[in-house]
Order: C-alpha cells, then structure tokens, then sequence
C-alpha cells in the first residue's frame, strides 16, 4: 500500500479512522523552520469535524502531538512526527455492513485487493486520514512562508451553485467567514440552503473546491514526468471523493483559439509577466512565476441515509442502510485538504529545484 508522497520533502501517513489514532511523518524538512503550533491548530479546526450545522456531527478535537523534529520551536532537519489521537469513534454504527459492499466505497476494491477489509468507517481508506495531511500541510505552509508563498483556497461551486466572479475581484480571506467557505456572502447563503436541504433530504451534494498558490517563483517542476501540473494533479486526485482536477484554463480553453489563449510575455520593470494566464502559471510543467490556480471536483458523499440495494460479500442482494454520522456535502471541510496537498507539493519542488543547476 503506497502511504507516502513527496520526493524530498516527504509525508508518510498513518492510522485508521476508527484505531487508536492517525498520524505523519514529515522527513525532508529542513532545519530552522518556525514551528507555529496555533496554526497548525488552526488549521486542524477548519477540517475536524462537527464545525457546523452542514458538516459531519463527530467530535473530534484533532489535537496535534508533536512528538519528534521541533525543538525550542524551530525544525531541527531530522523527520516530524505528528500524532492526532481519535476520541470519538462509534464502531457499532458500521457493524450492520460488516459482510456487505455499500455502494461507491472501497469496501469491495479493498476486500478483493487485500482480502481484509477494515468496515468499521473504512479504516484507511476513510477521510478520517486527511487530518494527516492537514497537520504535514500546516508546516509545509510555514516553510513556505519563508519564501513569501500564500496557498488559499475556497468553495466555488455546491450543486448548480457556482462562483461567477474571478478570484482576482474577490477578497478570499472572506472565505472563513460563512461556514461553506465561499468568499462571496450572497452564493454562500445559497450554497448552505442547498447543503442544508440536502441534509434534511438524508442525501448528499458535491461540489468544487478552487485553489490559488502566488508568489510561486519561476522554475518550479520536473519535465518529463513529474511536471509541476501533473503532480498537483496526482495530489488533488488522492484526496478522498475528488474525481475531477484542472489548471489554468482547463476544459474551458478548448472553447478558444490558439490566439486567444497564448499568454504573450511583456516586461515590467525588470520582471518578464505575461498579459494573461490562461496557462495557469505552469508552461512546459513548470512555473513560469504567474499565479498558479486550479479546481478540484469532489462527488456527492458515497454514504446517504437512505437505504440503497447492494450485495454482500456472497452475493446475495442486501439493502444497506446508512448510519453513523456524515458530511452531507465535503467541500467545506475538503477546503483546508486541497490547501495541505498544495503546499506540500510547492514545498516538495522548492527543494527539488536548488538540484537542478549550479549556482
């Protein structure tokens, strides 16, 4: 089972959703980074769960332990390890599925792969296991910070309820103050009326997730296979429900002509710019210092409180009933995520990069 990403600045992740506890290990980050523990709690508050009336009704505190790497609150180069206790796991909720396949989970895949499989929430195949990821991308941010990188992200669109204004004509910061994340206060409200009807509907909604990354410095990636693009791609597509990523211009650019979509190079003062960025920020898999931004998909959650038809590990045809307690829609709490995985990936290429040439 591959739990690990980076290539330098590595994460490795651990736990089930309803063991003992979850955890990270970081190797790779350098030494004397400013370890901020009230924002790696920030953080970790923005995707616990039980946050609000639209998210899953779990109490998790998410607390950090930081039991290796930081001393006198500085990194000291050698790995992290960051441990997350779960308090509040409630097995029996899963037990009525414990021989049957629900519908799109990985309950069958992992059965077949692996020929155990952990029912109780999952295990690891549980969103339970970002808040991982979240605690490793809360000091990615912070060695990211040295180089004056600011990764944000927000909710632009639940059901048919989309963001029409570019992220340059809003203040994303807003994002934090409504409980769906959406900069804009008036699609929010819509947002969170859908989420919520939802919830009451006992079914559930997706959404997407948008992502901004600036002051990104020209040079970042690894043609031919590890372009800067594809691998925020392959970090996006491992969060859990995401079945969608695109960059710059996406799918809308098939809409526009070669004309209309080259970024022209223009100088100002003594920087080289482009006058668009349809490119997104990356040319040839590597940044060229634009803006990076993307959107990231994420499907209605796999788990609704209406009974559905499926089959047992036999064959024989079940009824599942949903149960537990669950996100009627992920992308509030997934906003927080695609910030980690970004960062991660930024800090991962910045330390990638002082290999590709002497200075």
């Amino acid at each position: 089972m591959s739990n690990s990403f980076g290539k330098i600045f590595k994460i490795t992740t651990y736990g089930e959703s309803h063991g003992v506890g979850i955890g990270v290990i970081i190797d790779g980050c350098p030494a004397g980074v400013d370890v901020d523990e009230d924002l790696i709690r920030v953080e970790m508050q923005r995707r616990k769960p039980g946050q609000s009336k639209i998210t899953t009704q779990r109490k998790e505190e998410d607390e950090v332990e930081i039991l290796s790497g930081v001393f006198e609150g500085k990194t000291t180069g050698t790995p992290l390890a960051l441990s997350i206790r779960n308090q509040d796991q409630k097995s029996k909720d899963y037990s009525h599925i414990k021989d049957s396949y629900r519908p799109s989970h990985a309950d069958y895949t992992y059965d077949k792969k692996y020929g155990v499989r952990d029912y109780r929430g999952g295990g690891r195949s549980s969103a339970r296991e970002t808040a991982a990821r979240v605690a490793a991308g809360a000091i990615a941010k912070m060695f990211l910070a040295h180089y004056g990188i600011k990764v944000q992200a927000y909710v632009s669109q639940v059901g048919d309820f989309k963001l029409k204004k570019h992220y340059s004509q809003m203040d994303l910061s807003r994002a934090e103050e409504n409980i769906v994340r959406c900069p804009d206060a008036e699609t929010a409200e819509k947002m969170i009326e859908l989420i919520d009807e939802t919830r009451k509907n006992r079914d559930t909604i997706g959404g997407i997730v948008s992502c901004l990354i600036e002051n990104v410095p020209v040079g970042l990636g690894e043609p031919v296979f590890d372009k800067l693009h594809a691998v925020l791609g392959q970090a996006m597509l491992s969060i859990n429900a995401v079945k969608g990523f695109e960059y710059g211009s996406g799918f809308e650019g098939v809409k526009m002509y070669g004309s209309e979509h080259n970024d022209v190079f223009v100088k100002e003062g003594d920087k080289i710019v482009t006058r668009t960025n349809h490119s997104g920020g990356i040319q040839g898999g590597i940044s060229n210092g634009e803006d990076i931004y993307m959107n990231v998909a994420f499907k209605p959650i796999a788990t609704i409180m209406n009974d559905q038809e499926s089959i047992d590990k036999e064959g024989n045809k079940v009824t599942v009933s949903g149960k537990g307690r669950h996100d009627p829609c992920v992308v509030p709490r997934a906003v927080p995520i695609v910030e980690a995985m970004a960062a991660l990936t930024i800090a991962d290429f910045i330390l990638r990069a002082k290999t590709s040439k002497i200075e």
